[in-house]
């Protein structure tokens, strides 16, 4: 890795999920594949409370799909949905805690991103549609759960998070998790974190949104 990028140790990942979830806004996300950086801002994440939270994969305990969730925090939750797709997870302080990454702004590698996100060539492409969800990112990164699941971002050598700029509390939007509907009172608490106005996040909360600047944030 280049000595010119500053990787994020284990001691960045040590917070609780709430906390990392929002630590993480601005923070750089790596890959490296075949020798080429393909990297992205983090610009929305949500965080997933464990033994207490019933929107997380882990409120029922520990089992094979979720057991990076119990691993020292910084590691990589890789999971399948719909079949064909993935989603990637970093896991935090607390039994079962870990953030979905929901989107990033990508920053390095974009032809290459394409090429993954949309395997028959597409000459024209919005580079807002490469990352703003978070299958497509694993899309775009070629993250999958064979590959990545329980791998410890603090020392693999082909996915980790470098340090990036600061992203004032006045620019991040607090609010709802997307499309947990079902997870009763949890449905509703503020653990989804993005960058407000930025093009690259998946969903946005204009009624947040208008409270947060209402309020002088």
């Amino acid at each position: 890795m280049d000595d010119t990028h500053s990787r994020l140790g284990r001691e960045f990942f040590e917070k609780s999920g709430e906390k990392l979830s929002r630590a993480l806004i601005g923070q750089i996300l790596v890959r490296l594949s075949d020798g080429k950086r393909l990297a992205g801002r983090i610009v929305e994440t949500e965080a997933y409370l464990g033994l207490v939270d019933k929107a997380a994969h882990s409120f029922k305990g520990k089992t094979a799909r979720c057991a990076a969730m119990f691993k020292e925090p910084g590691t990589a939750y890789v999971y399948n949905i719909y079949g064909i797709y993935c989603c990637m997870n970093i896991s935090s302080q607390g039994d079962g805690c870990a953030v979905l990454l929901r989107a990033l702004e990508p920053v390095e590698g974009i032809n290459e991103m394409a090429m993954f996100r949309w395997p028959k060539p597409k000459p024209r492409f919005k580079v807002k549609d490469l990352c703003n969800g978070p299958s497509k990112l694993c899309q775009s990164l070629s993250l999958s759960k064979v590959n990545f699941d329980q791998h410890d971002l603090v020392s693999d050598e082909n996915l980790w998070l470098e340090k990036g700029g600061v992203v004032p509390d006045s620019m991040v939007v607090q609010t709802k998790r997307v499309n947990i509907d079902k997870a009763e009172e949890w449905s509703s608490k503020p653990l989804r974190f993005y960058v407000l106005h930025n093009e690259f996040v998946s969903v946005r909360d204009k009624e947040a949104e208008r409270q947060m600047e209402g309020a002088g944030m």
